[in-house]
């Protein structure tokens, strides 16, 4: 398995972690659980934990908070005080180690002093400073609190999906997109017609936004993870949302492939029985091992994260044992 792909994780006061641990994770994830029980926030502090820079993980904050909230545009440039200091006071003093090292936050006594440990430094920054240095960093749409690695049931932004179209078209990537569409919606080309995502159907170009829930959805997965360069993280909230059931195997073929070939750890979250019973099957068939199943569930008040690897996880769903979240 790639060197660089997060293999453990450890988790102090974000969000419903206390105290958290849990380790043993593969090339692709899937995370199953009831409802509250930290599926989403785990994930959230992978994604914090992938943050190289200062800035991005206040970024990648501002990424989670506009998933979390269904906000389509929230922009960073604004009064720093009402803005920046506010969103990172709600993810206040919380500490993410992986074995790639740490990224904290700690609020200072001074309530607009903020200490920040990222990887192998720690920095001590004002809100006004950070603030100043966001400023001047060349997000792109990353101004508007999206992200193109955390991916929530919510449409991306035109603007983000089509510059992941253009990079396709750049790197040869395009036409294989078109392939996936086609083989799973009868789709024969995605493209951008004055900033806007059209699909050719019938030989006739319509709007994507005429199309179903599913489709959209599916557009947001496959187009982060064909564009995402090797030894990056995806990251999907309730991959299942809007799909109908007869797609998975398919949906999990493409992942499992494209993640393999390019190096990519995916983490997702899911309700669905038949998503992870497909999960299951395609892995099982394309016999891939570097993926695992992770069970989260709440114990006398204690979150815990149950593991499966390939082979205990595969023999679970052979037995029909339920494994959405503990009883």
């Amino acid at each position: 398995m790639n060197e660089h792909f997060i293999k453990e994780i450890e988790i102090k006061n974000f969000k419903c972690f206390e105290d958290f641990r849990a380790e043993g994770f593969g090339r692709v994830n899937l995370i199953g659980g009831k409802n509250n029980v930290g599926k989403t926030a785990f994930m959230e502090a992978v994604y914090l934990s992938t943050s190289k820079e200062i800035f991005e993980i206040y970024q990648n904050i501002l990424a989670i908070q506009t998933h979390r909230n269904s906000i389509a545009l929230m922009t960073i440039r604004s009064n720093p005080d009402n803005d920046l200091a506010n969103r990172i006071r709600e993810n206040i003093n919380f500490h993410i180690k992986t074995n790639h090292g740490i990224t904290s936050i700690n609020i200072l006594e001074d309530k607009y002093k903020i200490l920040l440990a990222q990887k192998d430094g720690v920095f001590k920054k004002t809100f006004q400073e950070l603030y100043n240095l966001i400023q001047m960093q060349p997000f792109g749409n990353a101004q508007y609190g999206t992200s193109q690695n955390f991916i929530s049931s919510y449409f991306m932004l035109d603007g983000t999906l089509s510059l992941m179209i253009d990079n396709l078209k750049l790197n040869n990537r395009y036409e294989l997109l078109n392939q996936y569409f086609n083989k799973l919606f009868n789709i024969q080309k995605i493209d951008i017609i004055n900033g806007m995502i059209y699909l050719q159907k019938n030989n006739q170009f319509r709007p994507i936004f005429e199309y179903g829930h599913g489709m959209k959805t599916i557009l947001n997965i496959l187009l982060p993870l064909l564009f995402s360069k090797n030894n990056k993280n995806i990251f999907i909230d309730e991959i299942e949302n809007g799909i109908h059931y007869s797609l998975f195997d398919e949906l999990w073929k493409i992942i499992l492939d494209v993640s393999k070939e390019k190096n990519v750890q995916v983490f997702a979250t899911t309700h669905s029985k038949e998503c992870i019973e497909s999960y299951a099957r395609v892995a099982k068939k394309l016999e891939d091992k570097e993926i695992a199943f992770i069970e989260m569930c709440k114990r006398e008040e204690e979150i815990k994260a149950f593991v499966y690897p390939y082979d205990w996880f595969i023999d679970e769903i052979e037995q029909e044992h339920e494994v959405r979240g503990c009883l």
